[in-house]
């Protein structure tokens, strides 16, 4: 991490920590009270009717979705059984302004901090990820920031191209708004897909490297636990790890056998 981006990462946690007692007791009511719902279970319909299927084999499924800091996004879904793998990372702007640094320093940048989700099909549908998105990852009623964090860099949007999961998503928080599930109107917005860039590594896993941080302490973790409370059939006790493309892909790469040439690995 270059100084520049140090101190602008101290910066950020300084003046999350000028708010965060005015959270503290907000982190501390259990989900119900957060969501203004007195069952919380009874509170998130499954959009059984107009979810995409399940498929029979096992397929790729992504959704790229922002709803505030990509640290705590990322660890939730991590705890979700049927999710392969979790990305933070930035979209809605150019490659040269997305950086840390760049996007939490200046709002303007276009970009969202976001979170790459792939899933395989036959364990999930997107309605599922969006039950979770609405009503454990944040708090989609808030405009333009999460929490102690403020500004269009922290803003609700879903972006896909898919029109079929377009309708999903719109239906679903058509239906959410109209039974008054939550205590103000939804404020995420449905974005066409924009080029996503991963985060710098130091970002990746966040939650999981600093579990005793008071950001994370109090912003975060109480999320994991709405998941784990209110979605125990998709909870999953030891979270996924974040892992790049390219390591991904070297496990594929076939072994040099002694002749130095390809020999598929087993």
């Amino acid at each position: 991490m270059t100084f520049e981006a140090e101190r602008l990462h101290r910066q950020r946690l300084l003046s999350r920590r000028a708010l965060l007692r005015s959270l503290l007791l907000a982190a501390s009511l259990p989900a119900a009270r957060l969501h203004a719902a007195p069952d919380p279970q009874a509170a998130i319909p499954l959009p059984l009717s107009y979810d995409l299927q399940r498929t029979d084999e096992p397929g790729k499924g992504t959704i790229i979705l922002a709803g505030g800091c990509y640290w705590g996004m990322q660890a939730v879904y991590q705890h979700v059984k049927g999710v392969t793998n979790v990305t933070a990372g930035y979209t809605g702007g150019l490659k040269s302004t997305a950086s840390y640094a760049k996007v939490t320093g200046d709002p303007s940048t276009g970009h969202a901090e976001a979170v790459l989700i792939e899933y395989d099909t036959a364990k999930l549908t997107l309605g599922d990820l969006l039950q979770i998105f609405f009503f454990v990852a944040h708090d989609p009623t808030q405009l333009n920031r999460q929490g102690p964090d403020v500004g269009p860099q922290y803003r609700s949007s879903i972006f896909t191209d898919v029109v079929e999961e377009k309708r999903v998503a719109v239906t679903y928080m058509n239906d959410i708004d109209a039974a008054k599930l939550l205590p103000h109107p939804i404020a995420t917005k449905l974005r066409d897909r924009f080029p996503f860039y991963p985060a710098e590594g130091y970002q990746q896993n966040y939650v999981q490297n600093h579990p005793t941080q008071r950001y994370v302490l109090y912003n975060d973790r109480p999320k994991i636990a709405r998941l784990k409370a209110l979605f125990p059939a998709l909870y999953r006790e030891v979270p996924l790890r974040y892992e790049p493309e390219e390591r991904k892909r070297r496990k594929l790469l076939p072994i040099p056998d002694a002749t130095g040439k390809g020999e598929a690995s087993s």
